[in-house]
């Protein structure tokens, strides 16, 4: 009968319960042998979990501690110990004093010992409470007092017998691991004994020892077996999770073994039908396919088919196999002999230049002049164009206006902080993650070999102990070397002579020598005031409507709104910042129509203070007085007025005083201009003893500034025989040019940046050295509209100027 039909039957049985009395065993009653229990027992802790009198269970303890306690115990004739649970309190026996007061009597059959265990079977009696302990040390020996179960016939006990069949029928169901528990009992007991079943039930839950030892100390047979009820139930559900989490897994396991055998099998039969082939060989088809219509050189299709073989005899599992793989993707993925055609229309190139950008038109000239070249020749390769220029002047828009206007295709990267020669040129293949450099990478993207690769911020380029990538630059970007460039990670040599490479740049003094002696050097230099309205006309403005989708009936901005804007708010070089700035008008503005304060709105000169603020920028005071000329300087940003003062500090004792953050090269500027005026004092109507008696103070404001170059020279000279004549300069009056110790006037550059500059301050009067003459003859016309301009071979053309002499033959 299987257990399942005997619990059946057993519930169709009336089970006599227990009542809630505690019966002390009597010794003078009659008993049968095997009942007879002795009033003292031999102890052992046991830490796990309660021993149950129901329960019949290997028993392991340490040989070296308890060896002699179950010598003892098996030398008397019943072979009874005492399990009491006791928590484990460190290493060696516990102290009596964490023993527990209830415990079960057990029977010791077959004591065996291996190594350092000793392993017996216990087979639970009865229980007994601890009365006194005759040993409080190891043999532990107490005098024990048995508890009996009474009998009980109630309704409730038989209630609850019922309730634990049920749950422990339900529970063999889910785990068939209890059923050989069930059997041990039923070969003992019978499910009569109401306490016994409680026992039982208790005894094959997984539950903690504590809940465990409540059950073991509750004495009255229905509330323990409510208590083992309990800890069935929840012993049901979490067999009930585990069963749900392993048909869960299995189910997912299953399925991803009958996909996997399914896929093998296809695998197997496409093979045979000659449908498909196996990873390595649809790998080496796929390779070979790539290369069809393209030119290889000889070289590199050696090389190429040397990996494909040792690709079709790898293991597909092996890591070499991996390598060599992704090795043929990138080799195979390069456009070989693959190019576009060029538009060779001049006329088409300036219409895309022109419709691109405002402003700028001796660059476009420039721009023309070299397609121009490249359209005569047939080909636009084996040119390297460096465009240098102040932050937001258009360089990297001008690069992909290029691109456009040949038709190519265009691909950028950015070398600003780039340390790693590895970068440029690729890694050895045989590194963990090594991959090709940015030039192969480039080409792999655009799938030509002639395609416009921008290379941006090539001045902020670095080096460390990685190696120097501004001297891995010299190979690709030598017109003479690049037909034959070597990636690392490929070993094969490219062809990056049909490529056009345009390099940006803010400054050239951080750029090597010999990387920039390969490249064709195009300046750009800032915007004056008209430029940046018709960029702000044409591009930004538009540009920003589009974007947002805004109508131009929605939000416009009026002519003069953005005249104030450039003159009184963006006045740098580029054209970032007013972009910025526009970008804040049109947020302020969307709020005012989202929130249905104005259908319409016009920008003019008044809504952009209130918009924007207060001006950033007041309208420039050119210095005036006595020992005060203005300069004009150029930086990274663009051009800029520099104004220099001179003033005497006392008749104590002679010398020069500088302030200002001078840098070292524009010291000595100041000392040469001094020795120079000190010099010819008497040639400027001044007594020489000025200088003698004077102490001279040259300071150049904003102090907090960085400040060097030598094309101050001639302004601190004019400053310093200003203060020696008493005479003031004229007004309007802005000069530049390097001043030697014998009075000469030499050229000085950013030429555009210091005319750009002196407009924007409202000054039309210059002094310029004769050698920049042909400097100024080239820029455009409208930025030397209005300019009055002087050329000057020696300072004393640069005296006649200032001091309203006789000027005409200086112009």
């Amino acid at each position: 009968m299987s257990n399942d039909d005997f619990l059946d039957n057993q519930e169709d049985n009336d089970v006599m319960a227990d009542d809630e009395s505690v019966v002390i065993s009597d010794p003078k009653a009659l008993a049968l042998p095997d009942d007879v229990l002795p009033e003292t027992l031999y102890i052992l802790p046991i830490s796990s979990r309660p021993f149950f009198p129901a329960q019949v269970q290997p028993v392991m303890v340490d040989a070296e501690q308890w060896e002699d306690t179950v010598e003892r115990i098996a030398e008397h004739p019943q072979a009874a110990v005492g399990l009491v649970y006791a928590e484990k309190v460190g290493k060696g026996a516990p102290p009596v004093e964490v023993f527990r007061s209830i415990g079960c009597a057990a029977r010791i059959h077959k004591a065996e010992k291996q190594n350092d265990k000793l392993t017996f079977l216990a087979q639970g009696v009865k229980r007994f409470e601890v009365v006194e302990w005759l040993s409080d040390t190891t043999p532990y020996l107490a005098r024990v007092r048995y508890i009996n179960d009474a009998k009980a016939s109630d309704d409730e006990a038989k209630a609850y017998s019922i309730a634990i069949l049920d749950a422990i029928k339900e529970l063999i169901r889910l785990n068939p691991l209890f059923s050989e528990d069930l059997r041990q009992y039923l070969g003992r007991f019978s499910f009569n004994e109401s306490g016994l079943l409680a026992d039982f039930a208790a005894s094959i839950t997984s539950a903690e020892p504590e809940e465990l030892y409540d059950v073991l100390a509750t004495i009255p047979v229905q509330a323990r077996m409510h208590l083992s009820l309990t800890l069935l139930r929840k012993e049901l559900e979490i067999a009930r999770l585990q069963n749900e989490i392993s048909a869960e897994v299995n189910d997912k396991i299953g399925k991803h073994q009958r996909d996997f055998f399914l896929r093998e099998q296809l695998k197997v039969i496409q093979k045979e039908l000659g449908i498909s082939k196996d990873d390595r060989t649809s790998d080496v088809e796929t390779f070979e396919e790539r290369l069809q219509g393209k030119t290889l050189t000889s070289s590199v299709a050696d090389k190429i088919q040397e990996e494909l073989h040792k690709l079709s005899i790898l293991e597909t599992g092996s890591p070499e196999y991996g390598v060599t793989r992704n090795y043929l993707d990138w080799a195979t993925s390069l456009p070989w002999g693959v190019h576009s055609d060029d538009n060779l229309d001049i006329k088409s190139a300036r219409e895309v230049l022109e419709s691109h950008h405002a402003g700028l038109s001796d660059i476009k000239d420039r721009i023309v002049e070299f397609l121009a070249l490249g359209a005569h020749r047939g080909e636009m390769g084996g040119s390297i164009l460096l465009l240098v220029g102040p932050p937001g002047v258009g360089k990297t828009s001008i690069g992909k206006s290029i691109a456009e206007s040949l038709n190519r295709k265009f691909y950028r990267f950015s070398l600003g902080g780039m340390r790693d020669e590895a970068e440029i040129k690729g890694h050895r293949r045989t590194y963990i993650g090594a991959l090709p450099g940015k030039f192969v990478q480039a080409l792999k993207d655009v799938q030509v070999e002639n395609p416009v690769i921008m290379l941006d911020e090539i001045d902020k380029i670095g080096s460390s102990f990685q190696g120097d990538p501004a001297s891995s630059l010299l190979e690709a970007l030598d017109p003479e070397q690049n037909s034959e460039f070597l990636d690392h990670y490929l070993d094969m040599r490219i062809d990056l002579s049909k490529a056009l490479f345009i390099c940006t740049a803010n400054q050239l003094d951080t750029i090597p020598s010999p990387l920039l002696d390969r490249m064709d050097v195009i300046r750009l230099s800032g915007y004056i005031a008209d430029e940046k309205l018709a960029i702000a006309k044409q591009h930004l403005w538009p540009k920003l409507l589009k974007k947002n989708k805004l109508l131009k009936k929605q939000l416009n901005i009026t002519d003069a709104a953005l005249r104030h804007l450039i003159e009184h708010y963006a006045r740098e070089a580029g054209v970032r910042g007013m972009d910025k700035l526009l970008q804040k008008i049109l947020r302020k503005c969307v709020v005012e129509l989202m929130t249905g304060e104005k259908e319409h709105i016009n920008v003019g000169v008044k809504d952009v203070e209130s918009l924007l603020g207060m001006p950033y920028f007041r309208p420039e005071k050119t210095l005036q007085g006595v020992g005060v000329v203005t300069g004009l300087a150029w930086t990274s940003m663009g051009g800029a007025t520099l104004p220099i003062e001179a003033t005497k500090v006392h008749e104590l004792t002679r010398g020069l005083k500088l302030t200002g953050k001078l840098g070292d090269v524009m010291k000595e500027s100041a000392d040469i201009a001094y020795s120079y005026v000190f010099s010819h004092t008497k040639s400027y109507q001044r007594s020489p003893e000025f200088f003698d008696k004077c102490l001279v103070h040259l300071h150049v404001p904003e102090g907090a500034t960085p400040k060097d170059g030598p094309s101050a020279g001639i302004t601190m000279a004019t400053a310093l025989m200003s203060l020696a004549k008493g005479e003031p300069v004229r007004r309007g009056l802005a000069m530049t040019g390097e001043l030697t110790l014998t009075g000469q006037v030499l050229a000085v550059g950013g030429i555009r940046e210091k005319i750009i500059a002196a407009k924007r301050s409202k000054i039309n009067e210059v002094i310029l050295p004769e050698p920049n003459r042909r400097d100024f003859d080239e820029l455009p016309e409208s930025v030397k509209d209005g300019m009055t301009v002087h050329f000057a071979e020696r300072f004393t053309d640069v005296e006649k100027v200032v001091f309203n002499r006789d000027v005409s033959n200086l112009h």
